[in-house]
């Protein structure tokens, strides 16, 4: 195990370079399950969730076969397991996309239930099991597996999504692609990792419309062929350290982005008085420290990202006045306000709203990351705070982030990892 010391203070400036998409890359891996012939995915990003999947798709039989740092080929056709109960599966959360990509290449699969960040209350997959229902699927829950099986072919019909979710419409997009018929999704999620799987899907020989739009149309087809595709950069890796650059302020060019995707975090950040600069396939954050307090509410995308949530509201925490933090998506996403407090900043809770009264400076302390975005905002919070700050759990954080050491460092940052004694040999050697 290992935790991050950071000495803060330092303000941050040059070039950071995006990596691919984390949201992306866990729903094209998956994807690839789906194929007869070998996947050439680039841009994938090095980072643990990352190295899980691979993982699990190469004891499952795939030949995985690495080209350079962040490009691999994916051959899923040998292929013939219908099940994936690794130990692996239950610490990702995006391992229940295996559940889609089985079920529409076997019509059959056993999936342990999936693990990753613990918030948001029990994140039911009810929606994903509404899907498979509708297309024909038998799904049940025993014994922390989840169970699902097409006595005939699926079938096209129309669904419509109670709630927004991600994940159930990468879900049924994925089980639908090799199904008979016209499937419908209504109410379906418009993130741009949505978008970025249905162009992976389309190039592959799939016939997906619609995505990014909140009703996706998937005609089925017979095969899915291999070919090349490059993964999308990271929405939210480069919102993270906009958000950094804000709290601590500097002049720092975020490159390889679509500035669009961006948008509803530029807004944000310069309702804050941070100045955003959008170019072609970069945005330039520019900050003096000094932040004016707003308002916050997450929403589903093109709405203020849940997963930006935490980041940000770690920079009110540095503001001029009172904020207020509504948190629509997920229910428990504030656990990390009680490691926050113990640097100096004063946040109440009141269920999804948070209250956020500015202070003139955090004070370096020792926390802990609960989850992977909080982690991240936990790493902003030491960047902008007076003195040390050492954070635990970062396994978290390097679920999500390629690299965040050695990135922060090039702008400026006092920034680096340590190895945290095995607490057994600890007590061992107190003896």
């Amino acid at each position: 195990m290992t935790r991050y010391i950071i000495k803060g203070g330092n303000p941050l400036n040059g070039e950071i370079t995006i990596s691919g998409a984390k949201n992306a890359a866990v729903a094209i891996i998956p994807a690839t399950l789906l194929c007869d012939g070998p996947c050439r995915i680039e841009n994938i990003p090095q980072i643990s969730d990352v190295t899980m999947f691979l993982d699990i798709l190469s004891r499952m039989g795939a030949n995985i076969r690495t080209i350079n740092k962040h490009t691999m080929e994916i051959d899923c056709s040998g292929v013939n397991r219908k099940e994936a109960t690794f130990d692996a599966m239950r610490r990702i959360r995006a391992s229940y996309y295996m559940l889609g990509a089985m079920l529409g290449k076997f019509g059959k699969a056993t999936v342990a239930m999936p693990g990753g960040c613990n918030f948001g209350g029990d994140r039911p997959i009810d929606q994903h099991i509404k899907g498979f229902t509708a297309m024909g699927a038998k799904v049940e829950v025993k014994n922390g597996l989840v169970l699902a099986e097409a006595a005939e072919k699926l079938h096209g019909t129309k669904v419509y999504m109670d709630v927004v979710s991600v994940g159930a419409t990468i879900n049924v997009m994925l089980a639908a692609v090799l199904a008979e018929g016209t499937m419908v999704i209504e109410n379906a999620a418009r993130e741009p990792h949505i978008v970025d799987l249905a162009n992976f899907l389309n190039a592959m020989g799939a016939d997906v419309r619609g995505a990014g739009t909140d009703v996706i149309k998937i005609r089925g087809v017979k095969s899915l062929h291999g070919g090349a595709y490059s993964i999308i950069p990271d929405q939210i890796e480069a919102g993270t350290y906009m958000a950094a650059v804000a709290g601590a302020g500097g002049n720092v060019v975020i490159k390889n982005v679509i500035p669009k995707h961006l948008d509803c975090i530029s807004v944000k950040l310069r309702e804050m008085g941070v100045t955003v600069e959008d170019g072609e396939d970069f945005v330039r954050v520019i900050s003096d420290g000094k932040i004016t307090r707003t308002n916050i509410k997450t929403k589903p995308y093109p709405g203020f990202p849940t997963d930006m949530q935490p980041q940000l509201s770690v920079v009110l925490c540095l503001s001029d006045g009172t904020s207020v933090v509504t948190e629509g998506v997920w229910d428990n996403r504030y656990k990390y306000v009680d490691e926050i407090r113990k640097m100096g900043a004063k946040i109440q809770v009141d269920g999804r709203v948070a209250v956020i009264e500015g202070v003139e400076a955090l004070t370096g302390a020792p926390v802990k990351a609960c989850d992977l975005r909080a982690g991240a905002a936990m790493v902003i919070a030491g960047l902008c705070a007076n003195g040390i700050t050492e954070i635990e759990g970062v396994g978290y954080i390097e679920r999500g982030y390629e690299n965040l050491i050695e990135k922060l460092s090039d702008v400026g940052a006092e920034i680096f990892s340590e190895d945290i004694p095995d607490e057994s040999v600890e007590q061992l050697n107190i003896g």
